[in-house]
């Protein structure tokens, strides 16, 4: 149930980078999610559902990129992904390691739709997140 203010918060994040940009309806959200975040997709996308009804995005579209677990040696340096639940370096078989990806959770970037005042013509534009 933790992904319900997760959610929210996405929310008033994409909100506000949308008013940031000079408003506009949400059409799209990539978000970045590490594996080891917690984050299950389908709560986030069933939350989405229920907090965005009535804002400017309602009926965004949720798209989840997954990040892989990787550690980085603090003896030898050397990055690698896990094998398992083998945390051991590879190159030197040390276990003197530190978590560099893996417990993201990003908006990344979102699509605005834009009404542009002089023609009536709506126009796509991206805002990084």
């Amino acid at each position: 149930m933790h992904e319900l203010p997760i959610t929210q918060s996405l929310l008033d994040l994409a909100l506000a980078h949308a008013e940031r940009a000079g408003g506009g309806r949400i059409s799209n959200l990539y978000l970045v999610i590490g594996e080891l975040s917690g984050i299950v997709d389908d709560s986030v996308q069933f939350y989405w559902e229920i907090v965005t009804e009535g804002t400017a995005a309602e009926g965004a579209v949720l798209h989840f990129q997954r990040i892989p677990i990787e550690f980085e040696c603090l003896d030898c340096r050397q990055g690698f992904y896990p094998d398992g639940e083998a945390y051991r370096c590879p190159a030197c078989n040390g276990r003197n390691v530190r978590l560099t990806r893996g417990n993201e959770f990003i908006l990344e970037a979102l699509d605005l739709e834009q009404e542009e005042v002089a023609e009536g013509s709506e126009r796509m534009e991206r805002a990084d997140g």
